[in-house]
């Protein structure tokens, strides 16, 4: 009789209790619901339109970029293969700082991961120690490095070339979440300015260097409480180099500085970075406390929501223009086949005007690799194509493309031509001049564009070749 009392007194206060609990945990934690209506997560994607474009964008990849691809062997160049797993991806956001900034947390806030069984762990001591990759899925489930690089569906499968003990440090993990359905976040090990950095047993910086190639946005994370730079945070910004457009620097935990001090930390930031930017205008900074519970008291509330918002707005940029930006990169990639095709027939003709009955073509060849301005090789693209000067490559990564590959190996551009295929330099050029603009405009109009079947014929017509000699 008396265990029924306790039981009927004490079950009661404990369910008062765990209400009161879930009281106070609902009031400590920050409202969400400028994130869903910032990032449209209620409305409804048009994904056949999407889906026929990105066939379109493939199908130009396959028939007039590729080709040339592999008859100059880009890849072997820039190490850069793009995959059809890359082609149809969803937009990389990614993750980079020193260790303990919030990364991790930021990622919780923005999924809603908080007190769940799939946030990712956090921590005052160095926590993430893998590339994790948050990604849509029809089920909560982690899927290790191995089988991520191994399933081609993805655009992963070339980490491969890092090794073993790298994929052993990629982790994927995927779940239903609107907002994954549009972006893939990359969360990465936080920088450690210290040797144990270069005992990762992974080339950890070649590593990053794929993730920030492929990524649409990059956010650089900084605790006002570390802005120290170090070689390693150096390292990472000359990485960055060219991508300064994708690049967001974000002060994250400033509610934990008082305003005087957080302008100080501002100006600090601005002044450990300056020399590592070489842009004239600097990169967009978003201070803010980025993760679910509320703003410390006394603080600026009003501009932490503000620039919160702001943060928001980037990304659904990003989220909505994700077409535009893939056929960006697509035509980009083309120009630079298009360029390094022109050069290595550039070499290949120098080195048969060069070649005679009596000459060595080891000498001839190593000649002209060594000494190119000798024979006016970078030179005579520039006067006779419509190419910029900034865009050409540097000239010493062709001494050892040429190591592994002589130029005799290559034929010239006139040779790379057949009737029902067309030549080589004509199907690029028209890829990246008409076709891919074409597409461009078809989007932007609000059209469905519609699948070609002419790219590999040509639609019938005869040939043309600027290059060849009369």
């Amino acid at each position: 009789m008396k265990v029924l009392v306790l039981l009927c007194v004490f079950v009661p206060l404990l369910a008062l209790a765990t209400a009161e609990e879930e009281a106070v945990l609902e009031s400590i934690l920050r409202d969400r619901s400028h994130i869903e209506e910032t990032l449209r997560l209620a409305a409804d994607e048009k994904a056949g339109d999407y889906a026929a474009a990105l066939q379109r964008l493939r199908q130009i990849y396959h028939n007039s970029i590729r080709p040339m691809e592999q008859a100059y062997k880009y890849n072997e160049l820039r190490q850069h293969e793009i995959s059809d797993g890359e082609i149809t991806s969803k937009p990389m956001v990614l993750f980079l700082g020193p260790w303990s900034v919030g990364k991790s947390s930021m990622v919780n806030y923005l999924l809603g991961l908080q007190d769940t069984p799939y946030q990712l762990y956090t921590g005052a001591e160095p926590t993430t120690s893998e590339f994790t990759v948050i990604m849509h899925g029809e089920k909560i489930r982690t899927v290790e490095g191995i089988v991520m690089a191994a399933d081609s569906s993805r655009s992963f499968s070339p980490l491969e070339k890092f090794g073993q003990n790298f994929l052993e440090k990629l982790v994927g993990i995927e779940m239903p979440h609107k907002l994954l359905e549009r972006v893939t976040f990359v969360d990465t090990p936080g920088i450690i300015e210290n040797r144990k950095q270069q005992e990762r047993g992974y080339p950890f910086n070649d590593v990053c260097q794929w993730f920030i190639d492929r990524a649409d946005l990059i956010f650089v994370v900084f605790d006002p409480t570390k802005l120290d730079v170090g070689l390693e945070l150096e390292m990472l910004f000359r990485q960055l180099k060219g991508r300064e457009s994708q690049i967001r620097i974000i002060l994250n935990k400033a509610d934990s500085l008082a305003t005087q001090d957080l302008m100080r930390v501002y100006g600090a930031l601005f002044w450990s970075l300056a020399p590592l930017i070489n842009v004239t205008e600097p990169p967009r900074v978003y201070v803010s406390s980025f993760w679910p519970y509320d703003y410390a008291p006394d603080t600026s509330r009003d501009l932490f929501k503000r620039e919160e918002i702001s943060l928001l707005e980037d990304l659904n940029q990003v989220i909505e223009n994700r077409l535009e930006n893939k056929i960006a990169f697509i035509r980009q990639h083309g120009i630079r086949v298009r360029i390094h095709a022109l050069l290595v027939d550039r070499y290949v003709q120098t080195f048969k005007e060069k070649m005679s009955f009596f000459s060595d073509p080891e000498l001839v060849s190593k000649e002209i690799v060594d000494d190119p301005d000798k024979f006016y090789i970078f030179k005579s693209i520039l006067a006779k194509t419509n190419v910029s000067k900034f865009d050409l490559p540097n000239r010493d990564a062709y001494r050892d493309f040429f190591g592994i590959n002589p130029v005799s190996s290559f034929k010239q551009l006139s040779a790379q031509c057949s009737y029902m295929g067309g030549c080589l330099l004509e199907k690029i050029e028209r890829a990246i001049t008409h076709e891919l603009p074409s597409l461009l405009g078809s989007i932007n109009s609000g059209k469905n564009p519609t699948l070609s079947s002419c790219e590999a014929t040509g639609c019938g017509e005869k040939p043309k070749n600027r290059y060849r000699r009369n």
